[in-house]
C-alpha cells in the first residue's frame, strides 16, 4: 500500500504540467471544503435552535410529572406525601390543578388552562425566571399570574382594582346550559392581574397560575384530589427507577412522563427537522464530491503514459487502481479536514464574541457537539470512499 500511496501523494501535490487538471483538482478541493464547512455550520446552527427552544420548557416543565391513570382527579393521601419525601433522588415536589376555564375581561374573552399551585412550586420550575411584569403570587386578594399571549388577547394590565378578571368555569351535573340557567351554570370568580409570564407562544397563550385554594375552590374539588403531581430530581438521578417507585406509592394507577415525554410533538419536531437538513447538506456534499471524481478521471486521462510505463515496470492493475482511489481519499480527507476545522473554529468565535445576531441583545445560538464533529467525518468519509472507489475503476481502460 505504501506503493501507491506515494504515487497517489505525487500526484495530488505535484503541479501538473496541464494547467486545466490543476484548476480542476483546485476547484474539487475547494468544493470538498465548502460541503464539509457548511455540513458542520448547520448542524451546529440547529443543535443551538434545539437547545435554545428546549430551554422554555426546563422553565416550565419539570423533570417527571405524574398523572391519574384514568380521569382527571389524582387522589394523594398524608401517607403518599409522607413516602414521596422518603424517595431520596427527588429534591422537590408540588401538587397542581389543572383544568381549562373561559375568561372574559371588559367584554373580550379567551379560553386557557387554569393551573393552581402550591408553595413548593417554585422550587420545581424556574417560573420566577420567566415573570417579565409585576410578581408572582402572594397571600393577600385573589391574584393570577397571565402568559404574555393572553395578556395581549384580553388587554390586561396588572393590577388593575377597576377591572377585575373573571375566569368561569362550568359546574359538573348541571346539564345543558341555556339562557335561563348560564348564571346558575358557571363557577366564577373575579381575580386581580399581580404578574406576567413569558415562556413562548404556546405555553403564553395557554396557562395561567392562581393559588392552590383558588382553583380548588373554582373546580369544587376536595382537598386530597389534584389533577398532577410535579417532580424535580437530583442531578444524576435515575430516572427509571424514580418512575417506579413513584409509582408503587400509588398502585401503579398513575402514568409518568419525563421533561422530553411532556414535549413529545416539539422534540419529534426538531428531530425531523434535523434529519431534513442533514440530508439536504449531505446531498449538496455528494454533488460537491462529482468534482472529486471528475478530477480523477481526467488525471487518469492525462496520466495514461504514465500508469502503461508503471504496468511496464510490474505495477499491477489493482496497485494502479489503489494509486488513484489514495489520491480521491486524499483530496477529500484533507479539503474535508480543512473545512471541518475552520468550521470550528468559526462556531468557537461565534460561541465567544457573538459575530452573528439575531436581535441587538440576542447572539444566534450555535452549540458545539461532538456528535456533529463525527457525523461530519463520517459522512465525508463515506462520500469520499465511494467517489474515489468510482472514480479509480477508470483507470483500467487507461492499460488496455
Amino acid at each position: 500500500m505504501r506503493f501507491p500511496l506515494y504515487i497517489a501523494k505525487r500526484y495530488l501535490f505535484t503541479k501538473s504540467k496541464s494547467n486545466a487538471i490543476n484548476i480542476i483538482t483546485v476547484i474539487a478541493a475547494i468544493g470538498v471544503f465548502a460541503g464539509a464547512f457548511s455540513l458542520f455550520i448547520v448542524l451546529s446552527g440547529f443543535s443551538g435552535l434545539r437547545d435554545f427552544s428546549l430551554s422554555f420548557s426546563n422553565e416550565f416543565d419539570p423533570d417527571l410529572k405524574a398523572f391519574p391513570d384514568s380521569g382527571k382527579v389524582l387522589k394523594i393521601s398524608e401517607e403518599q406525601q409522607k413516602k414521596l419525601s422518603e424517595i431520596q433522588d427527588i429534591e422537590a415536589y408540588t401538587k397542581v390543578i389543572e383544568e381549562r376555564v373561559f375568561l372574559d375581561f371588559r367584554n373580550k374573552n379567551h379560553t386557557a388552562f387554569i393551573k393552581g399551585v402550591d408553595t413548593n412550586y417554585r422550587h420545581v420550575n424556574q417560573i420566577d425566571s420567566a415573570i417579565v411584569y409585576g410578581n408572582w403570587l402572594t397571600n393577600s386578594e385573589p391574584q393570577v399570574v397571565l402568559g404574555n399571549g393572553i395578556s395581549r388577547q384580553l388587554d390586561v394590565s396588572i393590577y388593575n382594582y377597576q377591572n377585575l378578571l373573571k375566569i368561569m368555569v362550568p359546574k359538573p351535573g348541571k346539564g345543558q346550559i341555556t339562557m335561563t340557567n348560564i348564571q346558575n351554570a358557571f363557577s366564577t370568580k373575579h381575580v386581580i392581574v399581580c404578574g406576567l409570564y413569558s415562556v413562548n407562544e404556546e405555553l403564553d397563550d395557554k396557562y395561567i397560575f392562581s393559588k392552590m385554594e383558588l382553583a380548588r375552590d373554582l373546580l369544587n374539588m376536595e382537598d386530597d384530589e389534584y389533577s398532577a403531581i410535579e417532580f424535580k430530581l437530583k442531578e444524576g438521578a435515575d430516572t427509571d427507577q424514580v418512575s417506579e417507585e413513584i409509582s408503587k406509592i400509588f398502585d401503579g394507577k398513575v402514568m409518568i412522563k419525563t421533561r422530553t415525554e411532556l414535549n413529545d410533538a416539539l422534540n419529534k419536531m426538531l428531530n425531523s427537522e434535523n434529519l431534513f437538513v442533514y440530508l439536504i447538506f449531505t446531498l449538496v456534499l455528494t454533488i460537491a464530491l462529482f468534482n472529486v471524481v471528475g478530477s480523477i478521471i481526467v488525471m487518469i486521462l492525462d496520466k495514461r503514459e504514465n500508469i502503461k510505463t508503471l504496468h511496464s515496470l510490474g505495477a499491477t492493475p489493482s496497485q494502479i487502481k489503489n494509486i488513484f482511489f489514495m489520491q480521491g481519499m486524499l483530496m477529500t480527507c484533507l479539503g474535508g479536514f480543512i473545512g471541518l476545522v475552520v468550521a470550528i473554529i468559526l462556531i468557537i468565535l461565534q460561541m465567544n464574541f457573538d459575530l452573528v445576531m439575531i436581535t441587538p441583545s440576542l447572539p444566534y445560538p450555535v452549540e458545539m457537539k461532538a456528535e456533529n464533529i463525527l457525523i461530519v467525518i463520517v459522512t465525508i468519509f463515506v462520500l469520499g470512499l465511494i467517489a474515489s472507489y468510482i472514480a479509480a475503476g477508470r483507470s483500467q481502460k487507461a492499460l488496455s
